[in-house]
């Protein structure tokens, strides 16, 4: 595990996060910056997700470990990584689509999620000596290679097929969702909507975050690229705009429900204690890997363009 410090006080650790916040956010949009010029799309942020998964992937494995599931680490680390890179790779690299006839960019990422479930599989047969625990362990090494890789793969490819704006759209509209839920739940909260899984989401809050991913959604599409990039200025009408909105934004709600889910299970307040005031990767994510299929959806059916 990684070892922290906490900060002295409730004052103390509101600072520290907007402090950790705008720095996280600042990084962000200078990687966004650096890869738009970058020979190779994805060139910077790559890495970034490839760091990211490999966090994910710690922390789903330590939650797992909470309530029985202990599949090889190795087997789903190495799962991961062939997930997001055959996610990146043969998209930049056209002619790694074109090696193998018959197959296509879209091809890789399922044949590496196939080879991952046989190899998590066969990890466990290598190891088994007696029955209990086994398809506990294939269970929840497949959950952290879908939950964690598949949808960081599935970002990767926002980013190479459609640009920076497909992958930077999902993300500030389901980050914007979660602002408006915690917003408009901690000044008008009043009705509960999950209190056993996570006791602090309201109905009010959820009306924020599709409220606030409406803004952002009109914010990206309406303003920011057509600012940015005024050539391509026009390519989503209002109702695409509004939405991709909704539905990111409240896919964005399940994603943050679905860790509180795995968080309960396991008996566990955030995914990790690494990043003081946040958690771990997972509590930053959690939204916007449930947003991902969701956005990529919504790009590949030219819901949204630009």
């Amino acid at each position: 595990m990684f070892s922290t410090f906490a900060p002295a006080s409730e004052t103390s650790m509101l600072r520290w996060r907007l402090l950790l916040g705008l720095l996280l956010v600042a990084g962000l949009a200078g990687l966004f910056w650096l890869d738009h010029y970058a020979p190779l799309p994805g060139m910077y942020l790559f890495p970034l997700a490839l760091l990211c998964v490999l966090f994910g992937t710690n922390e789903v494995l330590d939650l797992g470990n909470q309530f029985g599931g202990r599949p090889l680490p190795w087997t789903v680390y190495a799962s991961n990584v062939l997930l997001i890179v055959s996610s990146w790779v043969p998209i930049v690299w056209e002619r790694a689509a074109e090696a193998v006839p018959g197959t296509s960019a879209g091809t890789w990422p399922m044949l590496a999620l196939a080879l991952s479930v046989l190899l998590v599989f066969g990890g466990e047969m290598y190891r088994f000596q007696k029955p209990g625990g086994a398809s506990i362990n294939v269970a929840t090494g497949v959950l952290a290679i879908v939950y964690v890789g598949l949808m960081f793969g599935l970002l990767a490819q926002l980013r190479v097929r459609w640009g920076l704006w497909a992958v930077g759209s999902v993300l500030i509209v389901a980050k914007a969702g979660d602002v408006g839920a915690y917003t408009i739940g901690r000044v008008f909260g009043r009705h509960k909507m999950a209190p056993a899984l996570s006791p602090g989401k309201t109905v009010e809050g959820a009306v924020g975050a599709f409220t606030f991913g409406c803004l952002a959604a009109w914010l990206t599409f309406d303003v920011l690229i057509p600012t940015l990039v005024p050539e391509t200025a026009g390519g989503t009408a209002w109702w695409g705009w509004m939405l991709f909105g909704v539905v990111v934004a409240g896919a964005g709600m399940i994603g943050d429900l679905a860790e509180s889910l795995m968080k309960r299970e396991a008996g566990r307040k955030d995914s990790s204690t690494w990043l003081p005031g946040f958690g771990g990767i997972l509590d930053i994510v959690d939204s916007v890997l449930l947003a991902a299929p969701v956005g990529w959806f919504c790009w590949a059916l030219r819901l949204v363009s630009y």
